[in-house]
């Protein structure tokens, strides 16, 4: 089986990458820069990817990297100058839609990758999309994974069902998407180059929202950080 993989170079992408290097002969990764603040996100992916290709020497690992540019208008810090949120503990996280939220993204991400599985012909699509961290993020839920589903199938093939768009970590918290990478052969090497700080630091901030989730799911998980023993914290 042949998969796209959406790949950011964060945690959960990455171990998206390596869970799909265990069901397929070959991955294309696909690594989006849409004019999100930090190029490194797309520095950790080439690391990650090259990590990949030793782990599966096996498997034929091809990485893209799409520039598209500033296409994707929003408050979000990620995309625009609005100041990024700090929070003293994970407690302290806001409830409902974090401002971080990019209108649209994953819709373009999804609809990118379908482009590409057509092209290689693969079958499956891999995103890391996850509803229990997922910051209230609409386009991270199942209901819209399976809608999206429906509509690629019908605009590309004409027809319900066409390839499939697999999120592991859907229904699984950061410490249990530690575990699984955990028992993934490489993904936590891998995740030593990974990137999650909002912020673009190195060593990872630690007040972001996305720090926090990170640092609360090892934690939770009862194992170290790979990132933060690299980073020497």
């Amino acid at each position: 089986m042949k998969a796209v993989v959406l790949l950011s170079g964060g945690q959960d992408s990455t171990t998206c990458l390596f869970w799909a290097l265990q069901r397929c002969e070959a991955v294309h990764c696909l690594s989006v820069w849409y004019g999100q603040r930090h190029e490194r996100e797309l520095e950790a992916a080439r690391v990650v990817v090259e990590h990949a290709r030793r782990a599966y020497p096996a498997a034929r690992i091809t990485h893209e990297e799409l520039r598209i540019g500033n296409v994707l208008n929003s408050t979000s810090p990620l995309v625009s100058g609005a100041q990024l949120g700090q929070y003293a503990s994970v407690n302290d996280l806001p409830s409902g839609v974090e401002p971080t939220f990019v209108p649209g993204r994953n819709v373009l991400f999804l609809t990118l990758a379908a482009n590409r599985a057509a092209e290689v012909g693969a079958g499956l699509i891999v995103a890391g999309l996850c509803e229990e961290d997922f910051g209230g993020y609409f386009d991270c839920r199942q209901k819209f994974v399976d809608a999206m589903q429906r509509a690629l199938a019908q605009g590309f093939v004409g027809r319900d069902t066409w390839v499939e768009l697999a999120t592991p970590l859907m229904r699984l918290n950061k410490a249990a998407s530690v575990e699984l990478a955990a028992t993934l052969p490489g993904c936590m090497d891998a995740l030593a180059f990974s990137h999650t700080c909002y912020a673009g630091e190195f060593p990872p901030c630690g007040t972001c929202h996305a720090c926090h989730l990170r640092i609360r799911g090892f934690g939770q998980a009862g194992l170290p950080d790979p990132l933060m023993q690299r980073a020497g914290t």
